[in-house]
């Protein structure tokens, strides 16, 4: 008897650390795994001429660069227009705010897509962004490299068009970085993707207030298994200050927010940082692209208090 309960617990034993063996090789292959898939400029369905235009790659080849960050940030990296480095022009940058553990290593093909429409693309590896600490040191580095004669950067970037993006955690990073960092007030523009509901984002002590954000921003989340709700999302968009623009892909989750829009994300900073006034159509006129794209629902658009306010549900 004694035997044959050494050998079940032999066997259960052997069991156990192939189910741990399989566990940890699952967890590492995730851990490597891109959270943006590398065709999504390819696969991700669109409904509007400009959604597909800038959900498409840009015109300009693209190269990067890296450099030590402090804390647990690991490094900043860089994805720029490979024409910059013989060009005496200066470009507009977008800094990227990571989601939780969702580090900008993760999402490479996020980064060489909006480079290849004429910008500076930044990130770090900060796994908890909330509250724009990383966000804003990692533009400090740029704005560093934009005064060093041996940096790629040096007199290259555009500090009057300056954005920001950001997905989840980052979502809410974005308004932080924005209202309660020191480099703050050079941003032209803003992006958030499926940012944190309010009251959870409180609750979870990542606490921010869209109410002091007054610079034109986006904000974007999917219909399916979001973390916030229809109802909060129109609450957010109500405090925004100047102009803004809201809506939710229809059969998107949390995850897929991170590039399932990036059509309009890129339309939206094309607009702003770089006067692209085709891009613009997507958001403004008497029939924006947005407002009557199948793919996407409950869109409100306001040109903000300083302008003709218009404001539109539609779906």
């Amino acid at each position: 008897m004694k035997k044959v309960v050494l050998t079940v617990l032999k066997i259960a034993g052997i069991v156990l650390l192939v189910l741990i063996l399989l566990i940890a090789g699952f967890l590492f292959w995730l851990s490597r795994r891109p959270f943006v898939p590398n065709d999504y400029t390819e696969t991700v369905e669109t409904g509007g001429a400009l959604e597909a235009k800038y959900l498409a790659m840009g015109p300009y080849e693209v190269k990067q660069v890296k450099a030590e960050a402090p804390e647990d940030w690991k490094e900043f990296v860089a994805y720029y227009p490979a024409q910059l480095e013989d060009s005496g022009d200066q470009w507009p940058a977008v800094v990227f705010v990571n989601g939780t553990g969702v580090y900008a290593s993760k999402y490479p093909a996020l980064f060489r897509h909006l480079a290849s429409w004429g910008f500076i693309v930044l990130g770090n590896e900060d796994p908890g962004t909330f509250s724009g600490d990383s966000t804003d040191a990692t533009l400090a580095w740029l704005l560093e490299q934009n005064e060093d004669p041996d940096s790629v950067f040096y007199q290259k970037v555009d500090t009057d068009h300056l954005g920001l993006s950001g997905h989840s955690q980052g979502g809410v990073g974005v308004f932080n970085a924005i209202s309660g960092q020191p480099h703050g007030g050079m941003y032209a523009c803003a992006v958030s993707l499926s940012p944190t509901q309010e009251d959870w984002a409180e609750a979870l002590k990542i606490p921010y207030d869209p109410s002091k954000t007054t610079i034109p921003t986006l904000v974007l989340a999917g219909t399916n298994n979001d973390v916030i709700t229809p109802e909060g999302m129109e609450k957010l968009y109500s405090k925004l200050g100047g102009p803004r623009v809201m809506a939710l892909r229809t059969g998107t989750d949390h995850g897929q927010m991170l590039y399932a829009g990036d059509g309009y994300v890129t339309a939206w900073l094309m607009y702003w940082l770089q006067g692209d006034e085709e891009a613009g159509k997507a958001f403004w006129g008497e029939a924006p692209e947005l407002a009557g794209n199948p793919n996407w629902q409950q869109v409100q658009i306001s040109r903000g208090a300083s302008e003709e306010t218009s404001e539109d549900v539609v779906h």
